[in-house]
């Protein structure tokens, strides 16, 4: 197991920033890590990653436990803090040649790291003189220079350009054949982009770990049917599983049902045994968003 959290909950004088969170992630796999501002993202990664000590429960990384030799595991793990600390004054090669020394990696490590995060055309500049998506760069390669069987990665893509995110993209997701990546983020296409499984906190508690396909088919779905005439929203309501049927406009009509399995074909059927002509039948899944902001609006609901 390369991450398994059991227990933990995180006290900030009467805040708790966690509370009994527990969750085990493999290897090899991308988990995105996602949750509104405030619910404990960062928390939980500082104390994976030893700067932070809980106030309850355990965590191991790599089969080290955080209540031994922080360093054991410091050693094994990459880490993007969301602030990402860089020393402005150094050009990117003396900064990653300091922090190979402390890792004690060969200097060969350094070229590989700067074309494989896409450095090169950059390499000759001062960190101060980067822009803040070639900052984000620089952080990750200095992640990766030790050449870690776990990535923790909070934010990643934070101030990338269009282009610039699809280059860091296909990097993690590559990353990801052979190591584990835990990584935060508040961009929603990201998580779909790169990520195998989700982790969702809300208020400093887990309120949902599944697969991304797991999710969404623990959803609603929405199949929309353009009849050639109009037809009582009553009688639609016949189909298996539905939840309700709206007349958005004309003869279409958006019928909700409470699965996550294509239902096209129930559609297609009940308009055929009932001698309905069907014009168009399309299927709208609810986004990912939708699915974020109905757990996490649920959690907070029923907090109060």
């Amino acid at each position: 197991m390369s991450i398994e959290v059991s227990g933990i909950t995180k006290l900030y004088g009467k805040q708790k920033a966690l509370n009994d969170v527990s969750f085990k992630i493999e290897k090899p796999e991308i988990v995105g890590f996602l949750g509104p501002n405030g619910a404990g993202k960062s928390t939980m990664m500082k104390i994976l990653t030893t700067y932070l000590k809980p106030t309850k429960g355990t965590a191991s990384v790599n089969g080290f436990s955080i209540d031994d030799k922080p360093e054991n595991i410091q050693k094994s793990v990459g880490y993007l803090p969301e602030h990402n600390p860089l020393y402005l004054d150094l050009y990117i090669r003396e900064y990653l040649q300091f922090n190979a020394g402390i890792y004690n990696v060969p200097k060969s490590r350094i070229e590989e790291v700067i074309e494989q995060t896409g450095l090169t055309p950059e390499s000759h500049k001062k960190i101060g003189q980067l822009s803040k998506g070639y900052r984000q760069r620089v952080g990750l390669a200095n992640a990766l220079l030790h050449d870690p069987e776990v990535l923790i990665l909070d934010e990643p893509t934070t101030g990338l350009d269009p282009n610039q995110l699809v280059d860091i993209r296909n990097l993690i997701r590559s990353l990801g054949e052979t190591k584990t990546v835990f990584l935060s983020t508040h961009i929603m296409q990201e998580v779909e982009a790169m990520c195998d499984r989700v982790i969702i906190i809300n208020q400093g508690e887990i309120v949902a770990d599944k697969k991304l396909k797991a999710l969404r088919d623990d959803k609603e779905q929405t199949v929309i049917v353009e009849f050639d005439y109009r037809v009582e929203e009553a009688f639609l309501l016949q189909l298996p599983k539905v939840e309700k049927v709206v007349n958005s406009h004309d003869f279409v009509y958006e019928i909700t049902f409470k699965t996550g399995e294509d239902m096209r074909g129930h559609v297609f059927d009940f308009a055929h045994d009932n001698k309905l002509k069907i014009l168009q039948l399309n299927q709208k899944n609810a986004s990912l968003e939708t699915l974020f902001r109905d757990l996490t609006g649920k959690a907070k609901a029923t907090q109060k």
